[in-house]
This record gives C-alpha cells, sequence and structure tokens, in this order.
C-alpha cells in the first residue's frame, strides 16, 4: 500500500514597493498597460503568500516535510530578500523583468526550490497581491505544450495592469 500524498501549506505576509513598468515596452505602451501602477513613484503591497509542498506521508515522522524547515526557507527567501524593500531597486531578479506579482510568484518558487532538501515536494506558491487579485504558480510551463499569449503577439502586451479591480 502506498503512502497518502497530503498537501502542506506555510503563509507569510510582507511589505513592499514597486514600479510596473517594463523596459522592453516605450513610455506611452508602460502608460497604457500598467496605468496607475506605472506612476514614478510607484506603490506597495502588502502580500500574503501561501507555499505548498506535496508529497507522501512519512511513516516515521508522520509528515511531508518539516514544517519549520518550510518556515525557515520561506523567511530566508520572502522575510530577508523581499520585506519593507523596493522590489525594482533592492531585488536584482527583477532589474530586467517588471515586477508584477507573476514574476514574484516565479522569484519566489525558485528561490525556496533552490533552499529544500526534496525540491520536488514543491507544490505551489500562491500569492494575495490585494483581496481580489492573486496569483498561482506551479512551476514551469510545459515546454511541449505549445501556447501564445495572444495579448502579447508583435512585441507589444495589452495586458491590462495586474493591480487593476
Amino acid at each position: 500500500m502506498s503512502n497518502p500524498v497530503v498537501y502542506l501549506t506555510r503563509k507569510a505576509t510582507f511589505s513592499a514597493a514597486h514600479r510596473l513598468h517594463s523596459k522592453h515596452l516605450s513610455e506611452e505602451e508602460n502608460r497604457e498597460v500598467f496605468d496607475k501602477c506605472n506612476w514614478d513613484n510607484g506603490h506597495g503591497h502588502n502580500y500574503v503568500v501561501r507555499v505548498t509542498v506535496r508529497g507522501p506521508v512519512c511513516p516515521k515522522t508522520g509528515m511531508v516535510m518539516n514544517i519549520t524547515e518550510l518556515k525557515n526557507h520561506m523567511d530566508e527567501v520572502i522575510l530577508k530578500n523581499l520585506d519593507h524593500k523596493n522590489l525594482d531597486k533592492d531585488v536584482n531578479y527583477f532589474s530586467d523583468k517588471p515586477s508584477t506579482t507573476e514574476n514574484l510568484s516565479i522569484y519566489i518558487w525558485d528561490h525556496v526550490r533552490a533552499l529544500m532538501k526534496k525540491p520536488e515536494l514543491l507544490y505551489e506558491v500562491k500569492i494575495d497581491e490585494t483581496d481580489k487579485n492573486s496569483v498561482t504558480y506551479r512551476g514551469p510551463y510545459p515546454s511541449q505544450t505549445k501556447y501564445t499569449n495572444k495579448r502579447c503577439q508583435g512585441g507589444s502586451c495589452n495586458n491590462i495592469s495586474s493591480d487593476s479591480d
């Protein structure tokens, strides 16, 4: 009989500032795509992050993963590197990409996973940016699947801001 599979989630909160801006877009395109979130002085959020691991329950410990270990990884990645920071100015990862919540979820996934003894247990990173907006990331998109974001064709994106209501 196989071990039961369980999902274990740890939550963290942090505050950070950012400005939604892409150096791959013109000033006009940035204003159009990111609207009020493209203001020169930026804005901030109180983010809520949930990191979920998934795996079999160890018969000896009764755990998928020691939650203290997960907490320590999240503290290292989130609280130490992101809390009370300006994401665009203080986090090198965002020097060449917009500090959207989508990219933030990838940053957290990559950095937490790199610290884990068993990275294959990482299942999901979910970030609540506001009460109305959240992003869920479950790892890289399968490369064998052809997917094109129709909003980002021809070198220009016409997405609406990730902070929009």
